[in-house]
């Protein structure tokens, strides 16, 4: 491993750790400081990731249902966010699996999901 490769994953791992305390310390529900959803706030309407913010405070202080209340795609797609990690890291080991997470079939299915979700939680005030 390079140096180069070394220090992007210390500084990357650090900025998980204080973006996990953060978040942990913080309920972004009562903090003023935490950036409010844009397209909620001038449409009225949930983005696909509404409440992610929320809903990261909750599972990282153990209330899995009440991260799910507030965002029930991001703890359904958490492990494969960490697949895509895992990927990542280890492209060059293992090129066949990380060409397989960013297949076109998995790029459009996850995107047919996302829309799903996005008009499933404002049709149905999910």
């Amino acid at each position: 491993m390079t140096r180069r490769r070394v220090t992007q994953l210390v500084v990357g791992l650090a900025a998980l750790v204080v973006a996990a305390v953060v978040y942990f310390t913080f309920d972004p529900s009562h903090s003023a400081w935490f950036p409010k959803c844009p397209f909620l706030v001038l449409t009225g309407y949930k983005c696909p990731g509404c409440g992610s913010q929320r809903a990261v405070h909750a599972l990282l202080t153990g209330n899995l249902a009440t991260a799910w209340h507030y965002n029930a795609l991001l703890v359904v797609a958490l492990p494969f966010i960490a697949l895509l990690l895992a990927g990542l890291a280890m492209r060059r080991r293992y090129p066949r699996f990380d060409a397989a997470l960013n297949s076109l079939w998995v790029i459009w299915t996850v995107l047919v999901v996302i829309i799903a979700w996005w008009l499933a939680r404002n049709i149905m005030g999910w």
